[in-house]
Parts: C-alpha cells; sequence; structure tokens
C-alpha cells in the first residue's frame, strides 16, 4: 500500500532533477515555476503526511482559491462567489467528517447558489450566475475526494502533473495536429506523449490501475481542456497572476480536478 512517506524520495528526486534541467536551460519562467513547486510541494507533502486532517486542509485553502479565481473568470458576484466558496468548503469537510452528508451538503451549497439571484430578482443574468455557479460547485467539489485518497491522491496529482509537463514540450516538438480548437497550442503528439509519462509515474508508484490510468490519461486532458473553455469564453489567459509561472491556482489543478472526476466515477 502506497505511503505518504513512500513518496517522498520520488518527489524529493524529481525536485531535485528538475532543479538541475531548469538551471540548465536558464529561462525566467522555467525557473519561477520551479521555485514555485520546490515551495509548494514540500507544504502539501507535509499536510497529508498528517493525514485525513491535513488532507481536507489543503483541499480546504485550494478549494476556496480555486472558487475565486473561478468566480472571477465567470463574472460571478462576490456574493456567489463566497456562496461557492462555502459550499465546496462544506463538502471537503463533510467527507472528512460525516462522508454520508457529503449529497446533503452538496444539494444545501446548490440550492443556497440558486437562492441568490431568485432572492435578488434578477430576471436579467440570474441563470448566468446560476449555471456557471452550479458549474463550479461540481468542478471544485471533487477536491474532497482528496481525502479518502490520501497518498493515492496525491499520487495522482504527481502523475497528471508529469503528463502535463511532458505534454508541453512533446507538443512544442514534435508537432503535428492540434487537440482542440479550445487551446490552439495543445497537439495529439504531446498529449499521448503526456499520457505515457502518466502512467509511467502511476506505476513507478505502484498505483497503476485501469481506473487511475483512464484518469490520467483522459481526464486530465479533459480537465485542461475545460478551464480553457472557461478562459476563452471570459476572454482571459490565466485565472489569476499571483502564482509564478502558472498563472493562478486553478491553472495548475484544472487536470487534477476532471481525473479526480474520473476516478470517482469509475471506483
Amino acid at each position: 500500500m502506497i505511503t505518504v512517506g513512500s513518496l517522498v524520495p520520488y518527489l524529493g528526486g524529481a525536485l531535485a532533477v528538475s532543479g538541475v534541467a531548469v538551471a540548465a536551460s536558464r529561462r525566467r519562467e522555467l525557473l519561477h515555476r520551479w521555485f514555485a513547486w520546490a515551495i509548494g510541494v514540500p507544504l502539501v507533502t507535509g499536510a497529508f503526511w498528517a493525514g485525513p486532517a491535513g488532507a481536507a486542509a489543503v483541499a480546504v485553502v485550494v478549494g476556496v482559491v480555486a472558487a475565486m479565481e473561478f468566480g472571477g473568470l465567470a463574472g460571478l458576484r462576490r456574493p456567489d462567489r463566497v456562496v461557492l466558496a462555502a459550499g465546496v468548503t462544506g463538502v471537503v469537510l463533510a467527507a472528512w467528517l460525516s462522508p454520508g452528508q457529503v449529497p446533503r451538503v452538496l444539494a444545501v451549497s446548490a440550492l443556497a447558489l440558486a437562492a441568490l439571484p431568485l432572492l435578488g430578482g434578477d430576471a436579467d443574468d440570474g441563470g448566468r450566475r446560476l449555471g456557471a455557479g452550479l458549474l463550479g460547485l461540481a468542478w471544485l467539489s471533487v477536491l474532497a475526494a482528496l481525502v479518502p485518497l490520501g497518498a493515492s491522491g496525491l499520487a495522482l496529482f504527481v502523475a497528471v502533473s508529469v503528463a502535463d509537463i511532458v505534454a508541453y514540450f512533446a507538443g512544442r516538438g514534435i508537432g503535428g495536429p492540434r487537440l482542440s480548437t479550445l487551446s490552439p497550442a495543445k497537439r495529439w503528439s504531446g498529449t499521448v506523449a503526456g499520457a505515457a509519462a502518466g502512467l509511467a509515474v502511476l506505476a513507478v508508484l505502484s498505483v497503476l490501475t485501469w481506473p487511475t490510468a483512464i484518469a490520467v490519461a483522459v481526464g486530465g486532458p479533459a480537465g485542461d481542456l475545460l478551464e480553457s473553455m472557461v478562459k476563452r469564453g471570459a476572454g482571459a489567459k490565466d485565472a489569476g497572476q499571483w502564482l509564478p509561472g502558472s498563472g493562478g491556482l486553478l491553472d495548475r489543478i484544472d487536470s487534477l480536478l476532471l481525473a479526480l472526476a474520473v476516478l470517482l466515477v469509475l471506483s
């Protein structure tokens, strides 16, 4: 059975090797991104080492930040963003403290999102606000799966992240047909190469099963395209500007979110 402790040597080795490669490239963007990883990976790993409480804390923090970023992209009003963040937080806490209450918390959160435009009498924009809020709730609430998954969830994130990186460089180097008009820079060659790299990581970390394989190979790229669709609709390049080399936090976890959703369905 995989544990957080068993992942530490792999994570440390990956940071060391990537650090050397990034330093050799002398590319400022890659250096910024590596420093963000060098700070974030130990913090997240330490939290997961603390068990379900730590995983829940990570999921709550990530969920609140991502909800605010999504709200900005979707043009949600501040009350909508606050209710969305509260709903995601409630789902994560329920997954930790009372898993049987997760459906009820989801339902209450959806009703709260619906109540805002209804009580405000927003006939002009209420439907769009509600649709966007429900999309955000469904999309971000899968972070709650990190609580029961524990180390396996962390391993899934590592695999998805490696797949993203390989897909980026392989797509640029190999070229070929575009993956989707939603993201013109992405190529089928990169997606296939990234999927192969992600599956290799799952195998090395001893978490390769057919559900995790499909989650990484299909869910990861789909999550990236989903965020690209939202960003193109908003006319934005990134979900935020505060995370060096990645834009916003949602830009960093978009692939993980759909990978988690696929894993939940298949499990």
